[in-house]
């Protein structure tokens, strides 16, 4: 049996936010802490990594917002760029634009049209994996890039929500199932 990681204890519970009803997972105790957040870091990074610990991916993608706080230090830790998938009318240039619904309403996310090369190899990196809406919209963006969804990594996967769904085949790294 393997030990808990140590960072898991800095996810707080916070209960009716953003709205009621919701259980908001709140990371930024772990991001305080250098050697968790270095500790996750160093777990999502496993993902875009093969069993010999050669780096397998071209970029590592990350959602706005939360996803860009764990998403490049990802994309430093394995050596290769960071995408940023904004919400809709935050980048300054050509992009593509998915609408999708996520747990508590409906948002935009957008990619610069050359965020990557064709047959890029994408590790996307998130830090919850709830309804999987996120996840399905950047799957998307990346394809209309012309890029390859390699892996998807996330701190926190909520089990009771059909996420791991919308995921697909694509191999799933969670590092807290709850």
């Amino acid at each position: 049996m393997t030990a808990t990681p140590v960072w898991t204890d800095l996810v707080k519970d916070v209960r009716d936010y953003p709205e009621p009803g919701v259980l908001f997972k709140d990371i930024t105790p772990l991001l305080g802490d250098h050697a968790a957040f270095t500790q996750a870091i160093d777990a999502l990074a496993a993902a875009g990594r093969d069993d010999a610990g050669n780096v397998v991916v071209d970029k590592v993608v990350g959602m706005e917002a939360r996803g860009f706080i764990l998403a490049a230090p990802v994309a430093l830790a394995l050596g290769v760029g960071f995408a940023p998938v904004r919400k809709a009318g935050k980048l300054p240039r050509a992009c593509h634009a998915v609408s999708y619904s996520l747990e508590y309403g409906e948002a935009t996310l957008e990619l610069h049209a050359d965020a990557l090369a064709p047959g890029d190899r994408v590790l996307l990196i998130d830090d919850v994996l709830a309804t999987g809406g996120t996840i399905a919209a950047t799957k998307e963006l990346i394809d209309r890039c012309g890029g390859i969804s390699h892996a998807v990594a996330v701190l926190i996967e909520l089990t009771f929500l059909p996420g791991r769904e919308a995921v697909g085949d694509t191999p799933l790294l969670s590092m807290l199932r709850v």
